[in-house]
């Protein structure tokens, strides 16, 4: 894997959509999985799993954020951090404590080639798992589908970051999340 083909994988993400239905393993000629697309307006997200067979390296996620300018999407960078223990397989809320799970969040600045420091508009993304039980997130208007790994990536470009609602496949909502606000911890029972 390089970075050159990270990038042309994101924008044909971003130009076509993820795969339906998702991929839930590695096909041999890559060693990067797409996880989750996010778009909001003009600014996206693409989230991926990186995997490097028989190194000793851990698996790791990698988000990377997108600006559209005249009518092209333009990447602002990214980042990304250890993969959970079995990133592949679906939790009950019971196992992960909750039904939403942030694990990962970023922020690019959208606007680096302003003149004056001040000013500065930004993308922010976090990176979720949501548990069995949910079949969709609401993020305002916006509704994800969760696919059969239950990773999902969200992004925004306002100041404050939206609240998310796991909904059930009923449409019923489970829980909510906000993205302002530090998670809960999980609660352990003694």
């Amino acid at each position: 894997m390089n970075d050159h083909e990270v990038h042309e994988e994101c924008l044909r993400l971003l130009r076509d959509g993820m795969p339906d239905p998702a991929p839930d393993a590695f096909d041999e000629e890559r060693d990067f999985l797409p996880l989750g697309l996010d778009m909001d307006g003009d600014v996206a997200v693409v989230t991926f799993l990186h995997q490097w067979g028989g190194t000793g390296v851990d698996p790791f996620i990698e988000g990377r954020t997108f600006h559209r300018r005249d009518g092209e999407w333009m990447g602002l960078g990214g980042g990304g951090g250890s993969a959970p223990y079995e990133p592949l397989v679906r939790r009950s809320s019971g196992e992960m404590g909750r039904y939403l799970y942030k694990y990962g969040t970023g922020r690019s600045v959208r606007n680096a080639n302003r003149l004056l420091p001040w000013g500065a508009k930004w993308v922010n993304e976090a990176r979720l798992r949501a548990s069995a039980e949910v079949a969709r997130v609401r993020v305002g208007k916006r509704v994800l589908n969760v696919p059969p790994h239950g990773h999902i990536v969200v992004v925004w470009g306002a100041r404050r970051g939206p609240v998310l609602e796991a909904l059930a496949a009923d449409g019923s909502v489970l829980d909510t999340l906000d993205l302002d606000r530090p998670a809960v911890p999980a609660s352990s029972e003694a």
